[in-house]
């Protein structure tokens, strides 16, 4: 299975738990079994899912912080998985390029969107990777200066 294969079921599951309100690791186990995901891949999906999951509450903060004009709770709620699951990526997951993580997620909101979807994901993204990026040069050039 693809990595994009398996962001695509990390979707799922999660767009299944903020709308089923279902335990993740129920949503997570279901998925599995429905789609015989080879070992491999279940260790990679799994830990988006759990990733996300374990930390909802910064990921969930960012994207509030970098969406104003668009309430989380406001947001369609593909688009707020899609851009949980990214954000989670960007964040964590140092092994996978920013460019990569923001394509593949463009790719899923257009999939599975609304018609702006994938322009919408692309800019709340671009917003995040710009703040985060202005963070680094700040605490570089701090440390610069210590």
């Amino acid at each position: 299975m693809s990595r994009r294969m398996a962001r695509e079921l990390a979707f799922q599951i999660l767009f299944q738990v903020d709308i089923g309100r279902i335990p993740w690791e129920d949503a997570l186990k279901m998925t599995m079994d429905e789609n015989g995901i080879p070992k491999h891949s279940e260790v990679f999906l799994e830990e988006l899912v759990s990733g996300v999951m374990d930390k909802l509450q910064e990921v969930d903060y960012l994207l509030t912080r970098s969406s104003e004009e668009w309430p989380l709770q406001r947001m369609a709620s593909t688009d707020r998985n899609i851009l949980r699951l990214a954000v989670y990526e960007i964040l964590h997951q140092k092994d996978i390029p920013v460019e990569v993580t923001v394509n593949e997620a463009v790719e899923i909101a257009k999939k599975y969107g609304e018609e702006d979807s994938g322009r919408f994901v692309n800019g709340v993204l671009g917003t995040i990777i710009k703040e985060l990026q202005k963070q680094i040069n700040l605490e570089s050039t701090e440390a610069e200066n210590d």
